[in-house]
């Protein structure tokens, strides 16, 4: 797992790589001054750690079946004698390990 300041200067590199970035104001296409440049660089670093500590959780939430369909494979395995959910629960904390 990268450190924050790892993230950080590939962030400041994936910025300086795509130069030149505009903005639009009043209608004016216009070039990022040297503070844009800096907020963007800093805004790009919190995503990409934002991402790899967090990301976990918006991919299992995305994996998980809806609370409806969890709840019936619950009853299903309790009449069944079967482990469908806890398997399918398992699969999805796996799949989307939470970062250590």
């Amino acid at each position: 797992m990268a450190t924050k300041e790892e993230l950080q200067a590939q962030a400041d590199a994936e910025i300086e790589a795509a130069k030149p970035l505009y903005k639009q104001v009043n209608n004016d296409r216009l070039e990022f001054s040297d503070a844009d440049y800096d907020q963007a660089k800093i805004d790009l670093g919190n995503s990409k750690w934002e991402e790899q500590e967090f990301g976990y959780i918006s991919a299992r939430q995305a994996a998980y079946a809806s609370i409806g369909d969890q709840l019936d494979q619950q009853y299903w395995d309790a009449v069944n004698g079967t482990t469908t959910w806890k398997d399918a629960i398992a699969k999805v904390k796996s799949d989307n390990p939470k970062p250590e």
